[in-house]
């Protein structure tokens, strides 16, 4: 099981800041994961597509798309922050 969260932009695109998800075993990493959302279509493929920048973070720490997953991980998907 994951906890998965969606911040800022992406939890207003998605209506939900927060899921629990048990992926299927073909999910190993978080690109896997991101294809999974993103296959559930609608917003979520819209919102999580391929050319949309989205910063992805597991346990707290940035991740890249390669970052391997395990249950209990939390993953946090979030649009890039700029600062001024």
């Amino acid at each position: 099981m994951l906890n998965i969260l969606y911040l800022a932009r992406l939890r207003e695109d998605l209506g939900c800041s927060e899921e629990m998800l048990s992926p299927p075993h073909e999910v190993r990493n978080v690109a896997d994961l991101r294809a999974h959302l993103i296959a559930r279509g609608g917003a979520w493929a819209e919102a999580l597509a391929a050319g949309r920048a989205v910063r992805v973070a597991v346990n707290q720490e940035m991740a890249a798309s390669s970052t391997l997953l395990k249950a209990g991980d939390e993953v946090a998907f979030f649009p890039p922050v700029t600062g001024g």
